[in-house]
């Protein structure tokens, strides 16, 4: 009998390729056993991305609300790939013709690669550009439009697995798979670069942000599962 370690090892390929798919069952989203909450019902583990700033983030009653202005927090530890869990409400501004002004914030993997938050609900296919709601940051929109009205909670399930290098040459892009609301919208998608204002790419595990964008989304039930994604030895 094959015995798992303590760090759970998923070895999956397609391909030839190893691939973040399979790893979510999007009918059974249940918490891992070893998954570590990030935002939880009694406080969260993150930290001002800015180290001498104190943060205005709120926390209340299980939910971390985002102040107005531009500070983001991030987690206190590093990682390479991951499964995480993020519920999500954003807020509507309703004194604007900037759609990237209402309800904006982001997950920002590795702080390299964002997954946007966007207040996006209602907005036409045609119409829809890959700087909204799901879009991995100006890099591709969502495979499927999703998004609830701001003040609904959603919710992304993401499995990521990190670039690798030898030495500083990048050998094997990042992969993402993500689920927005329990619907796939990204299917172990290759990103070839960074994002936006992403840190540059690197062989370093580096922390995830979550970012401040002037706008109060709210956060709850944040957790995280570290994951081993690796080529299969013969």
């Amino acid at each position: 009998m094959l015995i798992l370690p303590a760090l759970l090892l998923y070895t999956l390929c397609a391909m030839g390729q190893v691939s973040t798919r399979g790893v979510i069952d999007p009918h059974k989203l249940s918490r891992p056993a070893d998954a570590v909450d990030l935002v939880g019902a009694k406080g969260y583990e993150l930290v001002p991305e800015k180290e001498a700033a104190p943060t205005r983030w709120v926390f209340e009653k299980g939910v971390l609300t985002a102040p107005r202005g531009w500070e983001s927090l991030m987690t206190k530890e590093s990682y390479q790939d991951f499964r995480l869990h993020v519920e999500f409400s954003v807020n509507d501004v309703k004194d604007t013709t900037d759609l990237e002004k209402n309800g904006n914030s982001g997950i920002y993997i590795q702080q390299r690669y964002e997954i946007q938050i966007l207040n996006s609900f209602g907005v036409a296919e045609k119409d829809y550009k890959p700087s909204y709601g799901g879009s991995i940051y100006q890099l591709k929109k969502p495979d499927r439009l999703v998004n609830k009205k701001a003040g609904e909670w959603q919710s992304y399930d993401i499995v990521f697995r990190a670039a690798r290098f030898e030495g500083e040459k990048k050998t094997e892009n990042a992969r993402v798979t993500v689920y927005q609301n329990q619907q796939l919208i990204h299917d172990d998608f290759p990103i070839p670069r960074k994002t936006g204002a992403g840190q540059k790419e690197g062989p370093e595990p580096r922390p995830i942000l979550f970012q401040g964008h002037n706008n109060p989304v709210r956060f709850r039930n944040v957790w995280i599962q570290k994951l081993t994604l690796e080529t299969p030895t013969p």
